[in-house]
């Protein structure tokens, strides 16, 4: 890291600092000092800290004692800022890959995905494995056989919504869904089938979609009470347009922590969304709602918002598939601009094949941050084709998570080379937790800027007591913290690129804890809960900050039958490799994959 002082740390030059296993770096494990708070203390320490004068004081002291202050704010380094982590594309030949031309519509990449998948004229339902996920080809080749339509299928699902949404189940899934809309989407996709006129395998397939992207004809309320009434959606995001072009049916607005402030999902003012494996616990944010209807069979498929681990930390939790891609890989018109640099559109599924479909459908020409991406390249999925895969691992990194978790990753990592013959390379990844604060700053200040205009308006109190702690840390950061916290972005992004010169891909566990309970004084106020976030979004951060992809693939369990995620991270505009390598992973688990409690078997139902 460098020299500590008082009031900073002085950072060594990147040359200079040793990434090899032996490296005398520093650990940093986070020092998370604010207790966990809710329901009447959240309530009088939001109010305390609204009070301008002890606000400031308690503001000062949350930075200092968490160290943004010295590892962020008074840190001393010699690199220039990096606004935005866009990456320059170096057209390296890849291996078992299709690439597609500019210009191809999305029902078209769609089609090429499909011809990337292994050939199955059988549904899998495979009498092998414990339990199984139906996936878009089950759907697709059901509908083609005429053993069910799309119209069947919206009527199960619709049932099943309002089910879940019972007093007695109280699972939270959506906070907004409209029978009528989804029922009409399905009769039409019926009549294509009928007529032999579908336009690709997604159509009738049920997607639902994050509450932070836009979705007619319903509100984008981003877990709020009020941002729908001072943004109105006029249109389908991008992302949701080429969906919908192709056919699927579009269910709904999945719920989310508000404003996409928090990592547990508790949302005060629309529910929780409960993790299907053990309703009575978090299935984690802020992308919660899709990772709980994806892992609870609802759909195949959703699509979330990744801007610090929002994809993939509820995937792990949930036990299902999360990929974000690259940074202006997927256009991010239609979304709302929480966080400018950090978030991004991700996929939530069942299996690495579908995230691949779905993946291929959404991806397209950047939005104005870039004025074209590199060509699409779709992976074709064959484990038993997998080239030598140098996987790179900090151990201090790797290791900080529950035992469980370690036990887990670590086990899948054998397995990968044992079968394959990938080689682990170990390596040492300087200031994990440098970065972590540093993206914290950087993701809270493009929220405040984001919204601040209409704060102003209506007053903090529109939010939830948990958010609203959270925009007051947010608004207390300076020019001063978000300009360094810039400067870090470059330091890392340079550290990363000496670590992808040595190893393919970066590998650790998805989360440093699986899902923890729910307690009854979050339910009205949120909570406040540091220490479990900070575990949470441990290993999230780099996907972010620097724009890397990264995917999380189930691996196992812990003692008490949570699922356990593995998270593979990529160099830019590697999602081909990416996917291939959580395909080869997921080959080794499914197997052993659990049915979640809350399963709904809306393809196979008499």
């Amino acid at each position: 890291m460098g020299v500590v002082r008082d009031n900073g740390v002085v950072y060594k030059a990147v040359n200079e600092v040793d990434l090899g296993p032996n490296s005398d770096e520093l650990y940093l494990h986070a020092d998370v000092k604010a207790p966990r708070m809710a329901g009447l203390l959240a309530k009088v320490f939001v109010w305390f800290l609204e009070m301008k004068l002890i606000g400031n004081i308690l503001l000062y002291f949350l930075k200092k004692n968490n160290r943004i202050q010295k590892l962020v704010s008074y840190g001393v380094l010699e690199e220039s800022p990096l606004y935005v982590p866009l990456h320059p594309y170096q057209d390296a030949e890849e291996k078992e890959v299709k690439c597609l031309e500019p210009g191809v519509s999305p029902a078209e990449q769609v089609q090429h995905a499909i011809d990337c998948l292994q050939s199955s004229d059988t549904v899998l339902q495979d009498s092998n494995f414990s339990f199984c996920r139906w996936t878009i080809l089950d759907y697709a080749k059901a509908y083609a056989k005429r053993q069910i339509t799309p119209l069947v299928v919206a009527e199960r699902l619709i049932s099943a919504v309002v089910q879940s949404s019972s007093p007695e189940m109280d699972m939270s899934f959506f906070i907004s869904y409209d029978a009528k809309d989804i029922l009409r989407q399905a009769a039409e996709s019926t009549l294509r089938h009928e007529r032999g006129e579908s336009i690709s395998v997604l159509d009738g397939v049920p997607i639902g979609v994050k509450d932070e992207i836009d979705c007619m004809p319903y509100p984008t309320t981003g877990g709020s009470k009020w941002l729908h009434k001072v943004r109105p959606c006029k249109e389908d995001a991008c992302c949701v347009k080429r969906l919908r072009s192709c056919g699927a049916i579009l269910v709904g607005k999945t719920n989310m922590h508000e404003l996409g402030a928090g990592t547990s999902g508790i949302n005060p003012h629309y529910g929780t969304s409960r993790n299907p494996y053990d309703p009575r616990r978090i299935s984690g944010g802020s992308s919660s709602g899709s990772a709980a209807i994806v892992c609870a069979g609802l759909c195949p498929v959703a699509l979330g918002v990744d801007g610090g681990g929002s994809v993939r930390m509820p995937a792990a939790l949930c036990g299902v598939v999360g990929l974000k891609p690259s940074f202006g890989r997927i256009p991010h018109s239609g979304v709302l601009p929480l966080n400018w640099t950090v978030g991004m559109v991700g996929v939530l599924a069942g299996t690495v094949e579908d995230s691949l479909i779905v993946y291929a459908a959404i991806s397209g020409q950047a939005d104005s941050h870039q004025p074209t991406t590199p060509r699409l390249h779709l992976p074709i999925l064959k484990p038993s084709n997998m080239s030598s895969i140098r996987l790179a691992k900090s151990n201090e990194w790797f290791n900080d998570c529950s035992d469980d978790i370690r036990t887990c990753c670590l086990r899948a990592l054998a397995s990968l080379n044992k079968l394959y013959g990938w080689e682990t390379v170990e390596v040492t990844l300087p200031d994990i937790e440098v970065m972590r604060l540093a993206h914290y700053v950087t993701i809270g200040s493009e929220c405040t800027a984001s919204i601040a205009h209409h704060l102003e308006k209506m007053g903090k109190s529109v939010s939830g007591w948990d958010v609203r702690v959270a925009l007051s840390i947010y608004g207390s950061f300076s020019s001063r913290d978000y300009l360094n916290a810039q400067r870090i972005r470059n330091r890392q992004m340079r550290f990363h690129e000496k670590i992808f010169s040595m190893a393919d891909v970066i590998v650790s566990p998805m989360v440093g804890v699986t899902a923890y309970e729910i307690k009854d004084d979050a339910q009205e106020t949120g909570e406040l809960d540091y220490v479990n976030g900070a575990a949470l979004v441990r290993y999230s951060i780099a996907g972010n900050f620097l724009g890397l992809p990264a995917v999380t693939v189930p691996v196992g369990y812990d003692r008490l039958g949570l699922p356990v995620g593995i998270q593979f991270i990529g160099k830019p505009w590697s999602e081909a490799k990416l996917i291939q390598i959580a395909y080869a992973m997921e080959a080794l688990c499914k197997a052993e994959y659990k049915k979640p409690k809350v399963f709904y078997d809306i393809l196979g139902e008499s």
